[in-house]
């Protein structure tokens, strides 16, 4: 029996999973974790823990079964930085909810004649997404640091390295290592003058073979392929067989994550433009920096589980009674681009409940995923099947407020885990040629329907954030202040 092992080191968790040469689902399990904010607009994890989560993982879903290949997978673009033999210098730097990098992006954006220049060169605008601004920040404050790195990694590729020895990137994760990746490979002039004395990891795609296992792990035995993997998004998107043109894939996660794939390299200012997984494909995508994570603070702060709280989002009804959210509770990516952006709750009064509340955020995800598509749209992709995939889609609610506010119907397929079951597929595509529309066929179709008090909503939504943006930014800049120990 053809058996693979696919991982998938997420924001809030890794997950392992095996599947069958059929696309079942044999075994799977999860390792919670957190990010760490050691200061405002900072978010860092560290890199050893994603190779001892992979660890745990094989060892409890691996062991007396032989794996056929390995996926990897993982959260970026991040930063992991070691020396010259592999050993991490700092934790990683996160993507793009770390906003630490504001004044690399405007100092390597005038460095290199401005950001359309940079965007016809690279596909992108330099913003909090991009690693290149990152890595000139370490450099300029952590100089100690920076003397001593040699080797970029991302979570995909330092569960390939650990497990294998190679140095390899994938094109698309590099493709958002912006301005240092110009469309085809690592930029020559760009690259060095980032990131000088860096040495760049060779770059492969996605699918392809990158090196085999050196040493024996439970049931992965040394001489085991694994496979280049990427970015998670990506490999969601690969999961759902949301690869072709005209399709978008929407991730219900941490974050909220879309991916439009298009025929044709496109740009705009608004969105990333990027490779895709395979060979020859493009994409235009764009990523909120929070939509789960406000739920599961939520949570939290009230100390309500998930089930109660989506019956009374459900019984709160469309517009949540008269309250608007703004979802920038980490700044925000794609379309404003505000590090210093934050959320905000209109409307409240004393006859709010919390049901009120976690519809209010359900909506506020909805609302910014209009957005981001009006975006994509406005700079030319097509948007024709929208596949939905990840945690949030379980419940029902949340993807159908999702398809009542934007219009578009949602495909949920027969497997929503999402990164690590893209992961292993990937594995099984390199070794075997498996289809993907063999593996995970459609299951149901989200079908909206229309209401006339979300396009009034969304008009509010529109205007909310010009209206708040001057206070939010101040509040933030009071936020940083404090935190470094100055006055109020």
């Amino acid at each position: 029996m053809t058996l693979f092992f696919g991982v998938d080191i997420g924001t809030s968790s890794s997950k392992g999973i095996v599947v069958d040469g059929s696309g079942t689902v044999l075994a799977s399990s999860v390792r919670d974790h957190r990010v760490a904010r050691p200061h405002p607009g900072h978010v860092e994890m560290d890199g050893e823990s994603w190779w001892a989560e992979f660890v745990s993982l094989a060892e409890e879903l691996t062991t007396g079964r032989e794996i056929t290949a390995v996926g990897v997978s993982g959260m970026g673009p991040c930063a992991l930085l070691t020396d010259a033999d592999g050993t991490p210098l700092r934790p990683a730097i996160l993507y793009g909810v770390d906003t630490r990098a504001a004044a690399e992006i405007s100092e390597i954006t005038e460095l290199l004649g401005g950001a359309e220049t940079i965007l016809a060169r690279c596909g992108s605008v330099l913003s909090s997404q991009a690693v290149g601004p990152k890595l000139r920040w370490v450099a300029k404050h952590e100089p100690e640091i920076w003397a001593r790195t040699r080797r970029l990694f991302m979570p995909a590729s330092w569960l390939l390295y650990r497990l294998t020895g190679e140095y390899t990137l994938d094109h698309h994760s590099a493709s958002q290592c912006t301005p240092m990746y110009d469309g085809t490979g690592w930029d020559p002039e760009w690259a060095p003058l980032v990131a000088p004395g860096l040495d760049l990891p060779t770059l492969r795609w996605s699918d392809e073979i990158a090196g085999t296992v050196k040493s024996n792990l439970a049931g992965i035995s040394a001489g085991t392929p694994v496979i280049t993997g990427s970015i998670d998004a990506w490999t969601e998107a690969v999961s759902v067989d949301a690869c072709n043109p005209g399709d978008l894939m929407l991730m219900y996660g941490t974050t909220m994550f879309l991916i439009a794939t298009v025929d044709r390299p496109l740009r705009t200012p608004t969105m990333w433009g990027t490779v895709g997984a395979y060979t020859g494909s493009h994409n235009l995508a764009g990523g909120m920096a929070t939509s789960g994570a406000i739920t599961s603070w939520l949570s939290d702060l009230t100390g309500t589980g998930f089930p109660a709280l989506l019956a009374e989002a459900d019984a709160s009804g469309p517009g949540a009674h008269g309250l608007l959210m703004l979802p920038y509770f980490a700044g925000e990516r794609t379309p404003v681009h505000d590090p210093d952006a934050r959320g905000v709750i209109a409307g409240l009064t004393l006859s709010h409940t919390r049901g009120d509340l976690y519809r209010a955020a359900l909506e506020a995800t909805a609302l910014g995923v209009r957005h981001n598509v009006e975006a994509l749209r406005a700079a030319g992709a097509e948007v024709e099947r929208v596949v939905a995939v990840g945690g949030g889609v379980r419940g029902g609610l949340w993807t159908r407020i999702v398809s009542d506010v934007t219009g578009l119907p949602q495909i949920i397929p027969t497997t929503t885990i999402g990164a690590s079951y893209g992961a292993a597929y990937l594995a099984a595509r390199a070794t075997t040629g498996a289809a993907i529309t063999d593996w995970n066929p459609p299951a149901e179709t989200v079908t909206p329907v229309p209401d006339p008090a979300y396009d009034e909503l969304y008009a509010l939504y529109l205007d909310l954030y010009p209206a708040t943006r001057e206070v939010a930014h101040v509040l933030a800049a009071r936020e940083r202040r404090l935190s470094s120990g100055g006055t109020r």
